[in-house]
């Protein structure tokens, strides 16, 4: 099902049944687009720690109640490799993580995670099979700079169409089976009077300027105005997509395509 990032942030986190705290945000990597870790307020229990939260450790969350249960244990949690919370996220913290865990690395393979299209597939068990390549290929790909994004910080991101400013990111849409990002949400109420909420498809932007903190869609803004309106309090059922890929005039596209991640790796600045 497919669920806003807005929706997630305050979810509360439970291990064995007992709360260790609260979603404050989510970091997601901008090569697949794709959630990789939820970001906890443990409150004064880790409060010098940034505590990070990897999707394979979710399961069974209750959506209804706003609640993730985590497979974990509270002594793992505490115990596991730790950064300060103003530190970034390397890849080489990445890698002690799943060290720790015991978990392969996303990145090890072409696919969403890893060899694989959902989290809950990449088994623990796989882990074993990396350890004889780890030292060889650690040296390469802890040197590799990964590409972790807070949404928080991109939260508000202009967003530009092919002839003007249309609005800014107001949200994200993921599918919360994969946690693979699908839609951004754009606010137009600053630029059109009586504005609105829409839902534009990731495939339909063609550069992100993370310096300049703005999305450039392949949309005009007089389409984008009358686009059918997204309302966050209703659940996205296909029936929506389907009017809104109409209404463009575009396939319909079940995940973010491969040819659009180079392109807009491409002209990332």
């Amino acid at each position: 099902m497919l669920r806003n990032i807005n929706e997630i942030i305050g979810y509360e986190l439970l291990i064995e049944g007992k709360s260790v705290g609260n979603c404050k945000d989510l970091l997601f990597d901008d090569d697949c687009w794709t959630i990789r870790y939820l970001l906890a307020d443990t409150g004064k229990w880790l409060f010098d720690k940034k505590v990070l939260i990897s999707p394979l450790m979710i399961s069974n969350p209750d959506w209804s109640a706003r609640i993730i249960n985590l497979n974990i244990s509270k002594e793992q949690l505490e115990d596991c490799p730790s950064q300060t919370v103003d530190e970034p996220v390397s890849r080489e913290y990445e890698e002690k993580i799943n060290q720790f865990f015991g978990y392969p690395s996303y990145w090890s393979s072409n696919g969403l995670w890893g060899h694989a299209a959902f989290p809950t597939d990449l088994s623990i068990s796989l882990a074993s099979e990396f350890d004889e390549d780890i030292p060889n290929l650690l040296k390469l790909m802890i040197d590799e700079k990964n590409h972790l994004r807070s949404f928080k910080k991109v939260k508000g991101y202009s967003i530009n169409a092919l002839n003007g400013d249309i609005g800014h990111l107001e949200d994200i849409i993921v599918d919360d089976q994969t946690w693979a990002l699908r839609y951004i949400v754009v606010d137009t109420r600053n630029w059109f009077p009586g504005g609105k909420k829409v839902m534009l498809s990731l495939n339909w932007v063609e550069a992100i300027s993370w310096l300049n903190s703005n999305f450039s869609v392949n949309l005009s803004k007089e389409k984008i105005k009358e686009s059918p309106e997204f309302d966050p309090g209703k659940p996205i059922k296909s029936k929506y997509e389907k009017r809104l890929y109409e209404y463009y005039g575009r396939p319909v596209d079940g995940q973010i395509n491969k040819e659009l991640q180079q392109k807009i790796g491409k002209k990332r600045s």
